[in-house]
């Protein structure tokens, strides 16, 4: 039916009697319509011919008359000049549905129930794996994007939590690829990051690599050197560290606010001298307690940890070479294996487990996961302080052995 579509036409029109809906063509632009249907819903529609296939494409709800008039001249526009703007949305709004997040949702939404760990994984998605392919096209994931996404996760927080995130996104993939015509998964076997023996007996550096590796943080570039020995004093996770602000610290104690630690709870570092000394020799770009401790711009936590450790291990061969030109590379090891090995020196400067484990933050089970953040701090700040003479007798063994030499020659 066809109209003079005006604003006080568009206010009072009703669809026709008997009908669903009726469209009222506008007789100055006759491939623009106004569509009613019986329920009394409005909106705007445009017709026109591209490729030989008719198109009716409707318009957002809530337009004016006006603007959507607007649009219909600037689609018959496109049109003419070869375009189909219906086929265009369309695709578009399919690129939507078919991103790596939007798929990663749907599986979550219709498979979660059954997880056990599905808070786990989403809240691994959201941190390790969104960032890098959320809005990618699943299918446009390659091979090489899932490596360099293990990579950054292995270097970041160890190749164990690499392994459980590939475990997480091939099961997305598994999953799509059994609702899809097409799609196939890009992970393949071979691509974990540890074997099963390894997942339980995981990398701890001896005496000799730390000493490398600490010596080695002396050139490994400001303040990622300083953070590397930082995480070896405090047995921390790398981005509990890099993300560490002066407000979580007071007199001399570190709390890791629940936001952002692992087990979702507050976690008390009472920190070691050595670990002030550190915190005291980096500058404080800005003032307040949001400031960032480990930070080039005073504005964002310290990133790029991927490029950092290889300029460090790079740094390392040099140092090892000075020794022996044919010295190898330092076997595979990432940055979470400070952690580890903090927790191995613990048991060798004598601190009981159940100490060593709450210094980590490790979950207690039973009663004696029951604990407020403050229990067992002192036990807690003579375990760290234990932990910091274990090091610095590791890194200055010629001391040592001085200072008992002279005791020898005086007996």
């Amino acid at each position: 039916m066809r109209a003079k579509l005006t604003p006080s036409f568009a206010a009072r029109a009703t669809a026709l009697p008997g009908a669903d809906r009726s469209i009222f063509w506008d007789e100055s632009l006759p491939c623009f319509g106004l569509v009613v249907t019986a329920r009394g819903h409005k909106s705007f529609v445009v017709q026109y011919r591209a490729n030989g296939v008719s198109r009716r494409m409707a318009f957002k709800d809530g337009l004016s008359l006006d603007k959507a008039r607007k649009e219909a001249r600037k689609i018959i526009g496109d049109v003419a000049r070869g375009h189909d703007p219906l086929q265009a949305r369309r695709k578009q709004q399919a690129a939507a549905e078919n991103t790596f997040r939007a798929i990663a949702e749907e599986y979550f939404r219709r498979e979660g129930g059954k997880l056990r760990t599905k808070g786990q994984r989403l809240r691994a998605f959201e941190r390790l794996v969104y960032p890098r392919l959320g809005g990618r096209q699943i299918a446009d994931i390659k091979r090489s994007d899932i490596v360099r996404l293990l990579d950054r996760i292995e270097d970041e927080c160890g190749p164990v939590m690499a392994d459980r995130t590939l475990a997480a996104v091939r099961r997305v993939f598994t999953w799509h690829a059994g609702r899809s015509d097409e799609f196939r998964s890009p992970i393949v076997r071979g691509m974990t990051r540890t074997s099963a023996k390894e997942r339980a007996r995981a990398r701890v550096l001896s005496d000799d690599e730390l000493r490398v590796v600490w010596r080695a943080t002396d050139g490994a570039g400001w303040p990622f050197g300083t953070l590397v020995r930082f995480i070896l004093l405090t047995a921390t996770r790398l981005t509990e560290s890099a993300h560490m602000r002066y407000g979580e610290v007071a007199g001399g104690d570190w709390t890791i606010p629940a936001a952002r630690y692992k087990t979702k709870q507050d976690h008390l570092i009472p920190l070691s001298d050595a670990a002030l000394a550190v915190m005291a020799g980096l500058p404080r770009l800005s003032q307040g307690g949001d400031a960032l401790v480990f930070t080039t711009d005073g504005k964002r936590p310290l990133g790029g940890f991927g490029d950092a450790k290889k300029k460090l291990d790079t740094r390392i061969v040099a140092i090892l070479r000075e020794r022996d030109a044919q010295a190898e590379p330092l076997p595979r090891w990432t940055l979470h294996d400070l952690r580890r090995t903090a927790r191995s020196l613990m048991s060798r400067a004598g601190v009981t487990a159940d100490v060593a484990e709450r210094c980590l933050g490790h979950a207690m089970t039973g009663v004696r996961g029951v604990y407020d953040r403050f229990a067992y701090r002192d036990e807690k700040k003579r375990a760290f302080e234990a932990l910091a003479a274990q090091i610095e007798r590791i890194i200055n063994p010629q001391d040592n052995v001085v200072a008992l030499q002279a005791a020898a020659g005086t007996g």
